[in-house]
C-alpha cells in the first residue's frame, strides 16, 4: 500500500477547478431559483447534463467570478471548509443560508505500486467525468428547493461567504487575490441566524473530494 499526498498527486489544483466550475454554476441557480434577481435576465444552458439557468447580467456575473477567483486558492491549499451564498432582506437581515461544506483527503492510499502512474496520470477532465454524476445531483436538487423553502420577502440581495481554517484567515488578510476585491470579516448578522430551521439537500463523498449542502432558513421572513 503507497500513500500519497494532495501535493504529489496534484489534486489541490483539479478539485479546486471542478468545485469553483461547479459553485458558479450552483449560485446562477440559487439566485434564479430563490428570485433575487428577475427572471429576465437569466437564459437557459446545459451543465453537467441538465438544463440550468444562468445569469446573462455582466455586472453580476464579474461579481460571482472575481469571488471564486478569490476562493479557488483556498480550495487548492484545502484551507476553505465552508462557501456559503447567503440570501437577505432589504434590511441586510439573512433569510436563507445555502452553505457548501467541503472537505479533502489529506492523503490517497494507493493498493499498488503500478496503480501510481496511472493515478498521476489522471486529467481533470477525467476526474471530472467521475464525480459528474454526483454534482449533477447536487444541481437537480436546488433547482426543486423551492419546494421545501418559504417564499423570501421582496427587494432581496445576496452576499458569498467562505469559512476558513484559522491559519488561512491570518494569510487572507495579506494577500490580495484581485485588485481592489479585498477579503473582508463578515458581519456578524450575516454569519447568525435566530430562529432559523436546517434543511439537508444533498451529500456527495468520492475519493477527491466531500460535500454537503444544506440550507438555513429564518423561520419567520416577513
Amino acid at each position: 500500500m503507497t500513500t500519497l499526498t494532495r501535493q504529489d498527486l496534484n489534486f489541490g489544483q483539479v478539485v479546486a477547478d471542478i468545485l469553483c466550475e461547479f459553485l458558479e454554476v450552483a449560485i446562477h441557480l440559487i439566485l434564479y431559483v430563490r428570485e433575487v434577481y428577475p427572471s429576465g435576465i437569466f437564459q437557459k444552458k446545459k451543465k453537467y447534463n441538465v438544463p440550468v439557468q444562468m445569469s446573462c447580467h455582466p455586472g453580476l456575473n464579474q461579481y460571482i467570478q472575481d469571488t471564486l477567483h478569490c476562493i479557488k486558492p483556498l480550495i487548492e491549499k484545502n484551507d476553505a471548509e465552508k462557501v456559503v451564498v447567503v440570501i437577505m432582506d432589504k434590511e441586510h437581515h439573512p433569510v436563507e443560508r445555502f452553505v457548501f461544506e467541503i472537505s479533502q483527503p489529506p492523503v490517497v492510499s494507493i493498493r499498488h505500486t503500478e496503480d501510481i502512474s496511472i493515478f498521476l496520470n489522471h486529467s481533470a477532465e477525467t476526474l471530472l467525468s467521475h464525480v459528474e454524476q454526483l454534482l449533477r445531483a447536487f444541481i437537480l436538487k436546488i433547482s426543486v428547493c423551492d419546494a421545501v423553502l418559504n417564499n423570501n420577502p421582496p427587494g432581496c440581495s445576496f452576499t458569498v461567504l467562505v469559512h476558513t481554517r484559522e491559519a488561512a484567515t491570518r494569510n487572507m488578510e495579506k494577500v490580495q487575490v484581485i485588485k481592489d476585491f479585498p477579503w473582508i470579516v463578515a458581519d456578524e448578522q450575516e454569519v447568525q441566524m435566530k430562529e432559523s430551521r436546517l434543511i439537508p439537500l444533498k451529500s456527495m463523498t468520492s475519493d477527491i473530494v466531500k460535500m454537503q449542502l444544506y440550507v438555513e432558513e429564518r423561520a419567520q421572513k416577513t
